[in-house]
């Protein structure tokens, strides 16, 4: 698990090797037992392996999206929904003034499905800069869920270094905020 955590990168090239229906079923499962708001799991998925349609949505990327091409040219794509409404609710109504955890679920599950992809000698980058109305259209979603992520799937052509890490120190507390977390006593 800690070797997944550490040696996954985000992949943006691809090699052209079909990816087998069975290994994508293997990160479907991967998501389906990431945890979730009261076990809501309002994630969905569509797999795309239609070249037109990659292509449709490689171009609701942000024009300098470096996962572009890589949207287009994967072998799969995988674009990730959360229906709205559900994470966080209870009787209609939000339970905590942070509204909706839709993006908080679908982020557990699509974490799991990179870990999933890395373990499976697959690549893959989490998509988020692209136009989601746009990718609901052409992907016909309704309006009560919404892509919150494009993930493109295949096996890395590249194997990028990985980025520098700030410290834990940098990032973490004790006690109280501002406190620094220097080590546990």
């Amino acid at each position: 698990m800690f070797e997944a955590i550490r040696n996954r990168r985000s992949i943006r090239k691809f090699t052209s090797e079909i990816i087998s229906d069975e290994d994508i079923k293997k990160i479907l499962e991967a998501a389906r037992w990431a945890p979730s708001w009261a076990n809501t799991q309002c994630w969905e998925f569509i797999v795309v392996r239609d070249s037109g349609t990659k292509k449709a949505l490689s171009e609701t990327l942000t024009e300098r999206n470096p996962a572009r091409n890589a949207v287009a040219e994967a072998p799969v794509v995988i674009a990730v929904c959360g229906r709205k409404g559900v994470s966080g609710y209870y009787r209609g109504k939000a339970v905590t003034e942070k509204g909706d955890w839709l993006m908080f679920d679908v982020a557990l599950a699509v974490q799991n499905m990179a870990l999933a992809a890395h373990a499976l000698g697959l690549g893959t980058v989490i998509v988020g800069a692209f136009n989601s109305r746009k990718a609901e259209e052409i992907l016909n979603v309704p309006e009560e869920v919404s892509i919150v992520v494009l993930m493109p799937f295949g096996r890395p052509a590249e194997e990028p270094k990985a980025p520098k890490r700030k410290e834990i120190t940098e990032f973490t507390y004790k006690e109280k905020y501002g406190n620094k977390f220097e080590h546990v006593k």
